[in-house]
């Protein structure tokens, strides 16, 4: 196939008629690239590329999340998941466009070390999807979590993570399109992969021309993919996996126009590009397998050990399966006072004192306190109290309570002792005056 090079590859004999086009009509002329796509910081190459792909991977798993809370999933149980499906996905992608493009690993000059230099460019998206979808499968085996469920969990993230990794293509300048003359064209220079910027003539990058910005457009379409799945997805509650089918038949459909636009080297099929054969053959099954299943959206629960279990349809997790939150503290509880008193945990403070030795009944008695002799008692609650010894002389110390085997006597029927009786001599009376003088010293000696 005859790829064309733009500006740069134009011989000098040959000259082609191209319509003028007036810059002053658009402040916008073309799209400029990047002539550096990696960083060095210290031993250490910031790639422009893998950079985009790891934003993208955080912003899925963060849009996932947040969806798989709603259908009652564990938080951040998507990392769970993400530990099996970005490995799993980085390896089908990068197979996927091994395989469809051997030449420079296996032909004429190609080198197998290549397949491992993944920052240079060249991840197929649909063996990432095939082999992120394995990854997952077996993550969501081992946590109990229903396959279908993350599906569309993702079926959102996905494409957002889709539309930020393409902004790796336009720092390592490639998957461009066509030539254009559009304001929004794509100024392209010819790139040297392993050095990761673009190649130098007396200092100045080497311009290919302007393209139509293919990956800007993939970059949106997946956008609108994703905006239109979460629409849809909140209106109709797709589940089992459907929500993820409609976001790869919406993919499938801007991918084949965009494909058609395309310009670098690919293999062909009955005149039509590779990648343009598998959207078709992936539309077509993702259409089937929407229109074939049909059911409610999965939820789960979980426990305090975080296991997860499916819900029937319309049931709702039991409220003991759900974590318990941390009991604050209660209103009589204060720095210096006990606890609400309950049967594993006896108050110690002091009791009420009953009548000659007996037990003052306290069921209704929460915290009770002396004070100078008086008894002072909280709201009811259910309460236990301490059982203090009597001291060594039989004798109660104030605050303690006493109890003994013998029933509380009536004070009623103690007799009462008689007090002897004591005859107090008579003394003389004094007489008017002496009593004046008497009672003014006793007045003025008070104060």
């Amino acid at each position: 196939m005859q790829t064309p090079r733009g500006r740069a590859s134009r011989s000098a004999g040959s000259a082609v008629a191209c319509a003028p086009v007036d810059a002053a009509l658009f402040p916008l002329a073309e799209i400029p690239s990047p002539t550096r796509g990696v960083w060095d910081i210290g031993p250490i190459p910031l790639r422009a590329y893998a950079l985009c792909i790891v934003l993208g991977i955080i912003a899925a798993c963060f849009i996932a999340d947040r969806r798989l809370r709603a259908r009652g999933a564990p938080p951040w149980v998507i990392l769970d998941i993400a530990i099996w499906a970005v490995p799993t996905g980085i390896i089908g992608a990068r197979l996927y466009h091994v395989l469809t493009s051997p030449e420079a690993y296996f032909g004429e000059g190609g080198s197998l070390i290549k397949v491992l230099k993944i920052w240079e460019g060249g991840l197929g998206i649909w063996g990432g999807i095939a082999g992120g979808a394995v990854g997952a499968y077996i993550a969501c085996r081992r946590l109990n979590l229903p396959f279908a469920m993350a599906a569309d969990s993702l079926a959102v993230g996905l494409p957002v993570a889709q539309a930020i990794g393409r902004w790796g293509n336009w720092f390592n300048n490639e998957l461009y399109g066509k030539e254009t003359t559009l304001p929004w064209g794509l100024k392209v220079y010819n790139w040297d992969a392993s050095a990761g910027r673009a190649q130098e003539v007396a200092g100045q990058p080497i311009e290919l021309g302007v393209f139509h910005p293919t990956f800007l457009y993939e970059s949106l379409w997946c956008l609108g993919v994703a905006l239109v799945v979460w629409l849809l997805d909140r209106r109709y509650s797709y589940g089992r996996g459907r929500a993820f089918a409609l976001y790869v038949m919406l993919y499938t459909v801007g991918r084949f126009w965009i494909e058609a636009l395309r310009i670098d080297d690919a293999h062909h099929f009955l005149g039509m590009r590779l990648n343009n054969w598998t959207a078709i053959i992936v539309f077509v099954a993702a259409l089937i397998f929407f229109l074939r299943l049909s059911g409610p959206q999965e939820r789960v629960t979980y426990d305090e050990q975080g296991r997860i279990s499916l819900l029937a349809p319309g049931e709702e997790p039991a409220a003991e399966s759900l974590p318990a939150e941390p009991a604050g503290e209660t209103a009589d509880e204060t720095a210096d006072g006990p606890a609400s008193e309950t049967a594993d945990g006896p108050a110690d403070g002091p009791a009420a004192v009953g009548t000659a030795g007996a037990v003052t009944d306290v069921s209704e008695i929460s915290d009770t306190s002396v004070d100078g002799g008086a008894v002072t008692a909280d709201p009811p609650a259910e309460a236990t109290v301490d059982v203090v010894e009597p001291p060594a002389d039989d004798q109660p110390a104030v605050g303690e309570l006493v109890i003994t085997d013998e029933p509380a006597a009536d004070v009623a029927d103690q007799p009462v002792a008689e007090q002897p009786v004591v005859q107090q001599p008579v003394a003389e009376q004094p007489d008017a005056d002496a009593e004046k003088v008497e009672g003014s010293t006793s007045a003025s000696g008070k104060g």
